[in-house]
């Protein structure tokens, strides 16, 4: 059993939101399952930390998660800016009981034990939040993050944080979010949201005494990336 992690899909089964129109982006939904069927397993897990699906409604993401659900292993998805689709955890549990997607499970307010580690973490906010809503946005985040983090723990593992927003870009520093992980010391944070060109500025290694990694799909090269492997006996 081995943990994996990729974020921002942007699938968009069930709406016209074709990500093909970006560079590098071609053909990325059959190279992302190409990839993913040939490293995971059905005994995996994968951490999906945000901007899962264009969609702006639960009923029409149902094709996207369908699509996730029938690739192999376990799916622990958290919540991004472009994830419309949200709504409160009873809702989104729910829906995917329903439609029979036990394969699929929400990152929100909690953790998850896989093997060694627990996986933990939240959406994050914009590092340079100014405006007073954008305020109350973030230090709601730092909460949730701070949540989680105490929910990973718990288990008595080692808690691996997983945002949507990056905690750090460039020589700016998101000092709220930061501030909860260096007073959990955590030493493991991936993250998403950084496409293109702009992956140039994104933080990948030590910073703090933290490993940082991007971990967006077109940075990935659509490949989910390996977190931890746990060793055959």
């Amino acid at each position: 059993m081995s943990l994996f992690a990729i974020a921002d899909l942007h699938l968009s089964f069930g709406t016209d939101k074709p990500m093909d129109v970006f560079k590098g982006w071609d053909n990325y939904v059959e190279r992302l399952e190409e990839n993913w069927r040939r490293l995971i397993g059905p005994e995996d897990t994968v951490v999906i930390p945000g901007d899962i699906s264009w969609a702006m409604s639960l009923e029409e993401a149902k094709e996207d998660f369908a699509f996730l659900h029938a690739l192999p292993g376990k799916k622990l998805v958290g919540k991004g800016n472009h994830d419309y689709w949200w709504c409160t955890k009873r809702k989104m549990d729910t829906f995917l009981a329903d439609c029979g997607f036990d394969s699929i499970e929400i990152l929100f307010n909690n953790a998850f034990a896989v093997d060694s580690i627990a996986v933990c973490g939240t959406r994050g906010w914009f590092f340079d939040a100014a405006k007073t809503e954008d305020r109350k946005i973030l230090l709601r985040e730092a909460g949730r993050l701070r949540l989680s983090i105490e929910e990973a723990k718990k288990t008595g593992l080692t808690p691996v944080v997983f945002l949507h927003y990056p905690p750090l870009y460039g020589d700016e520093v998101c000092e709220e979010i930061m501030e909860v992980l260096r007073e959990h010391e955590i030493r493991r944070v991936y993250y998403g949201h950084i496409h293109g060109p702009g992956s140039r500025r994104a933080v990948t290694g030590l910073y703090g005494g933290m490993d940082f990694r991007l971990i967006s799909c077109d940075y990935l090269g659509f490949r989910p990336v390996l977190v931890e492997r746990t060793p055959a006996f």
